[in-house]
């Protein structure tokens, strides 16, 4: 399984980093990975003009978007778009941090397990 990680260096700019979850053969109830340990798990939702300058992850976390996608910004420039079902891990909570944007001009909810 497929996840992007949001990562600060030691210079403190944030990064992408693609990741491969791997998953194991259970037969016939499919694939599973092996378990992650998580401390709790909240739902947002965020306006239709959600457009987030640089700030930090408070804590670090997985984000699950349930629905809508968005557009993320490292301090190193790069651009990413992430659309409904994908997941990352965002682990950059300190240094320069991300933007965030909606993709859409719609309401967009998000499952966050913080880690």
């Amino acid at each position: 399984m497929k996840i992007t990680k949001i990562f600060s260096d030691e210079n403190g700019e944030s990064h992408f980093e693609d990741l491969e979850i791997p998953l194991i053969d259970q037969g016939e109830i499919g694939f599973l990975s092996e378990d992650i340990q998580v401390k709790r798990l909240q739902f947002r939702t965020v306006s239709a003009d959600y457009d987030y300058n640089f700030h930090c992850a408070p804590q670090k976390q997985y984000i699950v978007l349930l629905d809508g996608g968005v557009e993320i910004e490292t301090s190193s420039g790069e651009i990413r778009k992430f659309r409904t079902g994908e997941i990352l891990l965002v682990e950059d909570t300190s240094g320069k941090g991300h933007k965030t944007k909606n993709l859409e001009r719609k309401e967009r909810t998000s499952l966050f397990i913080h880690i």
